[in-house]
């Protein structure tokens, strides 16, 4: 469902009425972001919410500042969006590149881009790229293992489009998707350590195999044929894991004379 498609399910609603749609959206958020499998999954319905939850948001972006500090923009609702914090990237300025480092401020923002001084190169490029004004919220500050940080980065094609109300509203959905990201980045790191374990105990096994025929084949102790593996994966410049694999499944074929 594209954008525009899930901004027709809105009910409607009275202007009064706003903080309603803004309690019904939250809810929305919330339960999406808890869903989401992948930390893809999560941004994705994050950039999604934030253009239904800010009125003059024309496209959204999320930057991610790694650990080596290169840049990327691993979702957005526009490819533009993803050209805008590009031109940040090279330029090593701009809203997102301020709120997405860790020492950086909670928010960044521009009224007026193609006027503006906070940022005299990327202010005129995104104004000819048709955008009058932005605002970068920080997220993941807290930048644990493995020390991501980010920024959640909203454009406005007019000026002074986005209001203090709405940078109020932007660090909702930025806190509630730091959190979203930090558990889902979490069970991602689990089910890469759950597979570390299994490729562990599935070396160890094969492992043992090897060992087993080596002291059958040769007379040998457990002791000694671990160490003639250890020495021949070193002499052929073969991983321990991967000889005792070719030993244990090819012993039929391979010459094993005994001791």
């Amino acid at each position: 469902m594209t954008i525009d498609e899930q901004n027709a399910t809105l009910p409607a609603r009275a202007p009064e009425d706003r903080l309603a749609v803004l309690g019904d959206e939250f809810g929305r958020l919330t339960r999406t972001l808890l869903a989401a499998d992948t930390v893809g999954e999560a941004m994705q319905q994050l950039v999604i919410a934030a253009v239904r939850l800010i009125p003059g948001a024309a496209v959204v972006s999320i930057t991610l500042r790694g650990p080596d500090g290169a840049f990327s923009t691993p979702v957005e609702t526009e490819g533009i969006a993803a050209r805008l914090d590009r031109i940040q990237y090279r330029l090593g300025e701009g809203p997102c590149v301020s709120a997405a480092h860790p020492d950086g401020p909670a928010h960044a923002e521009s009224q007026d881009l193609a006027r503006g001084i906070e940022w005299p190169g990327f202010g005129p490029a995104a104004a000819a790229l048709g955008m009058g004004s932005v605002l970068a919220t920080a997220l993941l500050p807290d930048a644990r293992p493995p020390e991501l940080s980010g920024a959640l980065n909203v454009y406005a094609r007019e000026r002074a489009a986005l209001t203090p109300q709405d940078r109020d509203i932007a660090l909702l959905p930025a806190t509630h998707g730091s959190l979203a990201l930090a558990t889902t980045r979490a069970r991602d790191l689990a089910g890469m350590q759950e597979a570390h374990l299994r490729e562990a105990i599935d070396s160890r096994d094969v492992i043992g195999q090897a060992k087993g025929i080596l002291m059958q084949h040769r007379g040998i102790g457990a002791d000694e044929a671990f160490d003639l593996l250890r020495r021949t994966s070193q002499d052929l410049n073969v991983k321990l894991a991967e000889l005792a694999g070719t030993l244990a499944t090819r012993h039929t074929e391979i010459d094993l004379p005994p001791r």
